[in-house]
Order: structure tokens, then sequence, then C-alpha cells
């Protein structure tokens, strides 16, 4: 039988491509067959950059054969979240009224991806404008579950997550202001960082105007792969400083050596609602299996996690709201019911006054987390705290809406804080993966990608797998 090379995780093509065990060329038909053969039943791939992928991998196979340096990713065909610039393709953000906005430069990451010897060879899908934990977008529809057609792939990085879980891609790139790159690797049984805030750049020539507050100081640019290697290796390719992101900052990848044994503080349910008994027992194998590696792990939660989650919300809807007329005219009716029912709790737009506040409240939880964190470098606990939903569960009404952010609860104070956090899969329950997020102190990727390593030798890789 023929070597199925979709199968193969990004370093590994890079590594095979490199020392000639196969091509560049030959890698990227095996991915476009894959994509052909199963993004019919998932809508996870909206478009394929066919010709454009094939020159670039036949350049690639030119600079092998050459012998000169190559890079870490070196031939290696990517995924690209539709809402990201990729020149040659339209940032569609999922909406209609955008189909046909063209680039005229690469997104910073995805010029760093090129730099790394990737090639972009298929677009995937998203919620309009990614203001959703669900993918289904007025441009392009629903997005399906590889592991389960009737629930959710995650939001708003779910054509990312189902596309690399049903092998169509090994590697790529998507964002995250509220989940929107754990929530789907979490549903998709796949791995993902969110860097720390102003780690990895982020610029668009296709977007309007300035980022809201609330995406300057929260929105962050990150990778998702079947492998935590995987990950770490993209995040690497794409973190640093940029000429286009004015606040972005250099640091080093890894930081002085803490304490050992490193100390993790293990949330199985957090404050703020309820938690499915299965995911809170897979949290716990989790911090068994850390304790196994050698981490001393204590259940106890952060400090003012509801205060966290209420400051996010809060602050993320004051910025919607004050641009509710425009989203109004692009924007789907599910698409906008999930605002409408989370302005219904939060409340209408905001005076200057109280937006202050909550950047205040924002300092003090934050300063309170550094002390925790000061003691217990790692947190881990669940992505979600109950399984994926079924389609459309998220928008049926106020309820569900006020479901499904309870069920995301513990996703969002990382984005208060600008915190890094890795998600890794741990097994499968009823048929649908389960996973945990690692999350560490500001600029300590390096500590959160080693636990989360720990945590993928002990349960093993779930994907790729088949659509079922």
């Amino acid at each position: 039988m023929a070597e199925q090379w979709w199968q193969r995780s990004a370093l590994e093509l890079a590594s095979a491509i490199r020392t000639g065990e196969v091509t560049s060329v030959e890698v990227l038909d095996s991915h476009l067959a894959r994509v052909e053969e199963v993004n019919g039943s998932l809508n996870a791939v909206v478009r394929v950059l066919g010709d454009e992928a094939r020159a670039a991998a036949i350049e690639a196979d030119r600079a092998v054969a050459a012998g000169g340096p190559l890079g870490v990713f070196h031939g290696v065909p990517i995924s690209v979240k539709e809402n990201l610039d990729v020149v040659g393709s339209p940032t569609t953000q999922g909406l209609p009224a955008l189909a046909e906005v063209l680039p005229t430069e690469d997104a910073p990451v995805v010029e760093r991806m090129r730099a790394a010897g990737a090639i972009p060879f298929v677009r995937t899908n998203l919620p309009d404008l990614g203001l959703r934990v669900h993918t289904d977008s007025a441009l392009h529809g629903l997005t399906y579950n590889p592991w389960d057609h009737g629930r959710t792939a995650g939001g708003s990085s779910g054509g990312e997550a189902s596309a690399i879980a049903a092998g169509m891609s090994p590697l790529g790139l998507g964002n995250d202001i509220g989940g929107s790159l754990r929530n789907p690797a979490y549903c998709c049984g796949v791995a993902s960082i969110k860097p720390t805030a102003h780690r990895v750049p982020q610029a668009s020539t296709t977007m309007p105007g300035e980022p809201l507050l609330t995406s300057q100081l929260m929105l962050v640019q990150g990778v998702l792969a079947r492998r935590v290697a995987d990950v770490e290796a993209g995040y690497r390719a794409i973190a640093g400083p940029h000429v286009r992101d004015p606040f972005c900052v250099p640091a080093p990848f890894d930081g002085p050596a803490p304490a050992t044994p490193i100390k993790v503080a293990l949330v199985p349910s957090p404050s703020g609602g309820s938690t499915d008994p299965v995911i809170a027992a897979s949290v716990r194998a989790t911090g068994e299996a850390l304790a196994a590696a050698g981490y001393e792990v204590e259940e106890v939660e952060p400090p003012m996690v509801e205060a966290a989650i209420a400051t996010w919300a809060a602050w993320l809807m004051a910025d919607l709201t004050t641009m509710r007329p425009v989203l109004e005219l692009v924007m789907s009716d599910d698409a906008m019911a999930f605002l409408t029912h989370g302005e219904a709790v939060f409340g209408a737009t905001p005076g200057i006054g109280e937006v202050a506040q909550l950047l205040q409240q924002r300092h003090e939880i934050a300063r309170a987390w550094k002390l925790f964190q000061a003691e217990y470098p790692l947190i881990v606990g669940p992505t979600w705290t109950q399984p994926p939903f079924h389609h459309g569960f998220d928008v049926a009404d106020q309820a569900s809406a006020l479901a499904t952010l309870e069920l995301i609860r513990f996703v969002t104070p990382m984005n208060l804080l600008g915190l890094p956090v890795v998600c890794v899969p741990t097994g499968v329950a009823n048929g649908l993966p389960l996973g945990v997020q690692v999350t560490g102190d500001h600029f300590r990727e390096d500590l959160c990608l080693a636990a989360a390593a720990s945590i993928e030798e002990a349960f093993g890789i779930l994907t790729p797998i088949d659509p079922r």
C-alpha cells in the first residue's frame, strides 16, 4: 500500500522532504487527495490554493536538490483560517460582504510560516467575524466535527481543527480572543497554543481602521496541530517582534529554570458553573500523569476566577455593542443572536467610566493571579466543562447562550490576563475527545509545552481519524 503522507505530522513530513524520502509535491498531492476524499462531509476547507501551492512545492523540491539551508517546515503544506491575510486569496471573515476582499500583504504569521518553508494550500472555515464558539458562517455554512457530525467542531477556528483532525492538514494557523484556538482543539481532539499576548505579531491589510481595545489587549495568533511538538515548532516560527505590529515584544523562548518539582494547580471543576463528571475525572487523571512525570500536583483554584469570567464577558460585550450597527449589516441572524443574548445579560454600551472600571478590575485580577502563579507556575484544568454541544445550541435562546458561556468559562480568564495556554487531548469518552489546557505565567510557553508533551506521552495522540 502506498505511503499515506497525510497521516504524518508536520515535523515528520519536513524531515522526510529534507532527506529525500518524499518530495514536497508528493506530500501536497497526498493532502489534496485527502481533502477531496473527506472534506465533502465536513466542510472544514472552504478554498483550495492548488496552483499556487503546487508552484511553491516544485520550488521547495528544487531547493532540496540544490542543497541549501531549509526551514523547519520546508515543503510542508499548511492550512490558514479565512480571517488571516494570504496574498492571492480573499480574507472573507466568513461573510458574504467580504467574499472578494483581497489582501495586499500576507499576515505576519503567514509571512513567517512561509519563511520557515511552509506552503499555505487551503483556507478554513470560521463563524461570522469569528464571533461565535460554533463554526457556521453566513458565507460557507456549517463545519462538522469528524468525531460526530451532530456535534460542534468548536469555534472560531473550527474549520482548522476539523481539517487537522481528519488528516486534511498537518498544521494550521488561527487566532483566539475567547478560546478560538482552544475550543475547537478540544472539540476535535487536537493540540493548540494560545501564546502570551503581544508575543506573536498581528496585522491585516483587509480590515478597516484600528483594532478594538479588547482585540488590542486580548486577541492572539496561534497554531493548531495533531502533536505538541508541531505546535511548539509552529509557535517558535511565528513569535517575535514585527514592524507591522507596534506592541509585539521580544522575549526569549526559554525562561529561567523554575524551582523543582514544578507545582501544578489542578482545577477539575472551575468555579462559576457545573462540570461534567467525566471531564472532571479526566482532569484528575491528567494530574496523576503529571505527578508520575515528576510534577507536584495540588487541587487548588486560582483567585477571582468568576470575577475574571465576568470581566472578560462585560469588556468584550462593551466593545461589540458599540459596533452593533455595522455588525447588523454583515452578520447572519444566528451570529447576531449570540450577541443579542449576551447584551441581555451584560447590558448595553457602557460609558467611559464603566470601561475604566473594567480595566481596573482586570488589573486587580491580574495582580492576584501573578501572586498565585509565583507559587504554582502551571494551572491545569478543563478546556470546556461539558462535551461538545449539538449544532445550534449556542444560539437557541438566552438560556442556551448562557449555558454556552458557562461551559467555556475556564478559557476566558486566560484571554483577559494575556496568559499562554497549550491545549492537549487526554483520551476519548462516549465517542468524543477529552482534553485539558495547561496555563503558565506570561512568556512561559516553554513550561506549558513541556507539561503538555508529558500529558501527550501519557494519553497518546487521537488523530487523524476518518469522519464518523
